[in-house]
């Protein structure tokens, strides 16, 4: 694995690594819901709530959630999978039930997959909260992480689909 960047834009952070694998292999884990716990940076990513695999965009699935900061510290989320192009992307938008249906609160998290080779492929990681509304902005930090969780989550992507070869450069 070699990390390639990470920067921050006004309301979006992407970071980009090459893994030791195929998209494929890569897109496999990342469209498991069982998966997620194990790739998340944060720690804050439970287990799933369905565990059915992720197939197409509008699909929803939930997860457990534990956070210290959440007023109920374990929680739930409902992400929509906003895009599902298999093997070269795949997005969420996390959300919660407000009780009259599900409300989503405009970030997403994005993985976008290119063949470097038949069995490396740079992955890039992409925390997007520019469609939060800006009284939810007010309300916390965005990102609510330090750009170090991104470069975890590509680390952790790596030694689950085996394609950590060394350090990052």
């Amino acid at each position: 694995m070699r990390q390639e960047f990470a920067t921050v834009v006004n309301t979006t952070i992407s970071v980009s690594i090459t893994i030791e694998a195929s998209g494929e292999a890569i897109f496999a884990v990342l469209a498991d819901p069982a998966k997620h716990a194990a790739i998340d940076g944060t720690g804050w990513v439970g287990s799933p709530l369905d565990r059915q695999a992720l197939t197409a965009s509008g699909q929803i699935f939930r997860m457990a959630m534990y956070h210290a900061s959440h007023p109920n510290g374990n929680y739930e989320m409902a992400n929509r999978v906003e895009v599902f192009d298999p093997p070269h992307a795949i997005s969420w938008m996390p959300g919660h039930d407000s009780g009259d249906g599900l409300l989503f609160g405009g970030w997403i998290w994005r993985y976008d997959l290119t063949a470097l080779g038949p069995s490396e492929t740079e992955v890039t990681l992409t925390y997007d909260w520019s469609a939060v509304p800006e009284e939810l902005r007010h309300e916390g930090q965005f990102p609510p992480f330090p750009t170090d969780h991104l470069d975890s989550s590509l680390t952790r992507l790596a030694e689950l689909v085996g394609g950590l070869s060394g350090g990052t450069s």
